[in-house]
C-alpha cells in the first residue's frame, strides 16, 4: 500500500468501497419487490420466478471464496475494477432481457461480478485502516452499509419498479458501477500482497467453489424439489464430497487457497460460525417483512419498501457507536447481546396477526430485531477479520463474505419451506388465504428467532471457553500462527 494515503483520502476511499458494496447486497433483495412484473413480462413459470433472487445468491455465495484469494494475489484494486465491470455488463444485459432464460444467466453473472468486487472491496478497507480503533469504526460503517442495503433494496425496488417498470432496478447498478471504476484509480491503492509467490492452488478453487454452489443450489431449490428427495440429498452428499476433497487438498497444498492455519484463529472460527446463524435469520427477516406487508397487509411497493426505511436508519445510525463499543470492551458482550435482542424482536413479529397495523406488527418489532443484529453482526465482522496478515486480508474478507451469503441462502431456503408447509396445511384445513399465510410467516419467524436464541447460547458456550474480555479481544491479541507463517512466506520469498 502507498504510504501517501492521507487519513482524509482513506475516509473517501472507504466512501467508495462501502458504497460500491451497499449496492451488491441491495441487489440481492431489491428484485423482490419487481417479481410479479418481471413473471407477467418474461412468462416466468411460477416455480422458477425464485431463481431471480437465487441465481444472484448461488454465484455470488459460491465463488467468494476465489474471489478473495485472486484480490491477495492479482491485486485488489485491479480486481474491484474488473469485478464491477462484469457486475455493469451483466445489469445491462439483464436489464434487456426479453426471456426468462435470459435474465437468470444475466443475474448470474451479476453474482459472479460481485463475488470478486466484495472480498477485494473489503480487504482494501482492512489494509487502508491499520489501526485497531480506524479499524474498528471503518468496518463497523462497512457493515451498516451493506445492513442498509439489504434493508433499502426493498424501498429503492418498490420506487423504481412501481415508477419505472422492472428494468430500473438492473438499470440502477450501471452508472454507479461506471463512476467508481473510474473514481478508483484515484482513491484506491493497488493493494497487492507482499508475499511474491503468484501460484495459484485450482484444486483447492475448484472443489470449494463447486462445493459451495452446490450446496446453495440445494438449499434453495429444496423447497421445490423437497427436502427428502432424491435430488436434494444427493445434491447434499455431492457438496459435502467435494468440501471434504477441498480440505484433503488444502491440508496436502503448498500453497493453498485458504491456509487451514487460518481457523486456528479462535475468534476468527468463532465470528463465522455465529454470523452463519445470525444471518441466516437477518435475511429471513428481510424477506418475511416484504411478503407479509404486500401479500397480507395489501401494501403497494412503494408502501412495502416504506416499511423498512426505519432498518435503514437503525443500520446507519448504530455503527459508529457500535464499533467503537467494540473497540473499548470487546466483541464478545455486545454480540451476546445483540443475539439476544434480534430473538426477541424476532419472537414478537412472529405474533403477527392477518389484520396487523403497522406500528405495533410491524415496525416496532422489526425495529428490534435490527438494533439486536447491528450489535450481533458488527462485532463479528470485526473479530473474524481483525487478526489476519495484510498478505491474507482478501481471504479473510472472502470468507466472512460467504459466510453471510451462506448464511442467508440457508434460512431463505430453510424458513420459507417451513413457512410454505404451515400455509398449504391451513389452507387444506379451510383457512382463509390471508390467516394462512400469517400463520406461516409466523411459523418462519418463530424459527429465525430460535436460530438466534441458540446462536446466542453457541456464543455464550465459546466465550466462556476463553476467560477475559475487554478490548483483547480484538486488539491486543496476536496470532502466534499467523505470525509464524507469514515469517516462513517472507524468509522463503528472501531465499
Amino acid at each position: 500500500m502507498s504510504h501517501s494515503f492521507t487519513a482524509s483520502s482513506r475516509w473517501v476511499a472507504l466512501a467508495l468501497l462501502a458504497t460500491t458494496q451497499f449496492f451488491l447486497i441491495l441487489d440481492t433483495a431489491i428484485v423482490l419487490v419487481a417479481l410479479p412484473s418481471i413473471g407477467n413480462d418474461l412468462n416466468f413459470a411460477p416455480e422458477n420466478l425464485s431463481w431471480v433472487v437465487n441465481a444472484y445468491m448461488l454465484t455470488f455465495g459460491g465463488l467468494l471464496m476465489l474471489g478473495g484469494r485472486a484480490a491477495d494475489l492479482l491485486g485488489r484494486r485491479r480486481l474491484f475494477m474488473i469485478g464491477l465491470i462484469l457486475f455493469a455488463g451483466a445489469s445491462l444485459a439483464g436489464a434487456l432481457a426479453t426471456s426468462a432464460l435470459w435474465l437468470i444467466i444475466a443475474r448470474s453473472l451479476q453474482g459472479v461480478g460481485a463475488a470478486i468486487v466484495s472480498p477485494a472491496a473489503l480487504s482494501l478497507v482492512m489494509t487502508l485502516f491499520t489501526v485497531p480503533a480506524e479499524r474498528n469504526k471503518a468496518l463497523g460503517i462497512w457493515v451498516s452499509v451493506a445492513g442498509m442495503g439489504a434493508a433499502a433494496g426493498a424501498i429503492l425496488g418498490g420506487f423504481l419498479t412501481e415508477w419505472f417498470g422492472w428494468q430500473a432496478v438492473l438499470w440502477v447498478n450501471v452508472p454507479i458501477a461506471v463512476i467508481a471504476v473510474a473514481l478508483a484509480p484515484r482513491f484506491l491503492p493497488e493493494g497487492r500482497s507482499e508475499v511474491r509467490q503468484r501460484s495459484f492452488d485450482f484444486g483447492g478453487a475448484i472443489t470449494v467453489t463447486g462445493g459451495l454452489a452446490v450446496l446453495i443450489y440445494a438449499l434453495v431449490d429444496a423447497g421445490k424439489a423437497g427436502w427428502g428427495s432424491g435430488q436434494t440429498l444427493g445434491l447434499l452428499g455431492l457438496a459435502v464430497a467435494l468440501l471434504i476433497a477441498f480440505v484433503t487438498i488444502e491440508a496436502r497444498s503448498a500453497q493453498p487457497l485458504i491456509p487451514l492455519r487460518i481457523f486456528r484463529l479462535t475468534a476468527l472460527r468463532n465470528a463465522n460460525l455465529l454470523t452463519l446463524l445470525a444471518t441466516s435469520s437477518m435475511f429471513s427477516l428481510f424477506f418475511f417483512l416484504t411478503l407479509y406487508s404486500q401479500q397480507v397487509l395489501g401494501y403497494t411497493p412503494i408502501q412495502a419498501g416504506l416499511v423498512q426505511l426505519p432498518v435503514a436508519l437503525a443500520f446507519a445510525f448504530l455503527a459508529t457507536p457500535v464499533s467503537k463499543l467494540v473497540t473499548r470492551i470487546g466483541y464478545k458482550v455486545p454480540s451476546v447481546t445483540g443475539l439476544l435482542l434480534m430473538g426477541a424482536g424476532l419472537l414478537w413479529f412472529s405474533r403477527i396477526p392477518a389484520d396487523g397495523t403497522y406500528l405495533t406488527d410491524v415496525m416496532a418489532p422489526s425495529l428490534l430485531a435490527t438494533i439486536g443484529a447491528t450489535f450481533a453482526v458488527i462485532p463479528l465482522m470485526i473479530a473474524a477479520t481483525s487478526r489476519v496478515s495484510d498478505n491474507e486480508a482478501g481471504l479473510a474478507s472472502g470468507l466472512i463474505n460467504t459466510t453471510q451469503q451462506v448464511g442467508g441462502a440457508l434460512g431463505v431456503a430453510v424458513l420459507t419451506t417451513l413457512a410454505t408447509s404451515v400455509t398449504t396445511n391451513a389452507l387444506t384445513d379451510g383457512t382463509n388465504a390471508p390467516q394462512a399465510m400469517t400463520d406461516g410467516f409466523s411459523a418462519g419467524l418463530m424459527g429465525a428467532a430460535g436460530i438466534v436464541w441458540g446462536a446466542a447460547l453457541l456464543a455464550i458456550l465459546l466465550f466462556a471457553r476463553r476467560r477475559g474480555g475487554t478490548s483483547s479481544d480484538i486488539t491486543a491479541e496476536t496470532s502466534d500462527t499467523t505470525q509464524e507463517e507469514l515469517s516462513r512466506e517472507r524468509v522463503a520469498t528472501l531465499a
